[in-house]
């Protein structure tokens, strides 16, 4: 039986996407899937679908700092709420951050989860800077990347190529009908459809034939 194709499209400065990541990461051996990490701009995503922040909506922002310290715990996902979020999201955000994952989606995949991975903890584990060249160097360092291609990778990401090929993932998103982080793409029926969101995994344990065992399978019984 041939893998079905799930893509996440993702922005680092989105934490429910990290929910998300973190148990597509789990799922992708346990179901017949092959994942694809797609980093996107959310930033550009919400301008095109006239779509607003979360935390920019008063009791929205109220409930989901309080929901995020729920889904931590539910997730198990390490994560804490940053001393300034309004900062971290809005005035620094993310696009040195998606640029490079970008480069090493281009260079060598096989570094995207664990740099996306470190990525997340800075931000939204240790609040941490992820904007400045000697950043995301160290990510890259502490994911396992030589000093090397990290070099080559800080220069990548200033080419053009790169900057094109993250606005072509953003607008393949749009075009799917994305509107937030993250979307979870993947075809039934010879049609692409997509959830939204970190708690959709049932419809779309539906939707690819698999069984959803919780955000830990096989420790959790968080059905």
């Amino acid at each position: 039986m041939s893998r079905k194709s799930v893509e996440l499209f993702y922005d680092v400065v989105s934490p429910y996407s990290w929910f998300a990541f973190e148990v597509l990461c789990r799922y992708q051996t346990r179901w017949n899937i092959s994942l694809k990490l797609r980093p996107f701009l959310l930033g550009g995503v919400m301008n095109e679908s006239g779509n607003r922040p979360p935390a920019m909506v008063p009791n929205k922002g109220t409930y989901m700092f309080k929901d995020m310290h729920r889904l931590k715990k539910y997730f198990g996902v390490p994560l804490n709420i940053p001393s300034d979020p309004p900062k971290v999201m809005f005035e620094k955000g993310s696009l040195n951050a998606q640029r490079f994952l970008t480069a090493i989606d281009a260079s060598m995949p096989d570094k995207v989860e664990p740099v996306t991975r470190e990525l997340w903890m800075r931000i939204w584990s240790r609040d941490e800077d992820i904007t400045s060249p000697e950043s995301l160097a160290q990510a890259a360092k502490k994911a396992g990347v030589s000093d090397k291609d990290i070099a080559s990778l800080l220069a990548a990401m200033k080419d053009d190529k790169i900057k094109r090929k993250l606005k072509q993932t953003t607008s393949d998103a749009m075009a799917i009908g994305a509107f937030g982080s993250p979307i979870i793409a993947t075809e039934v029926n010879g049609e692409k459809e997509f959830v939204f969101g970190s708690d959709r995994f049932p419809v779309l344990a539906d939707m690819i034939g698999e069984r959803w065992e919780g955000p830990e399978p096989g420790v959790s019984s968080k059905l």
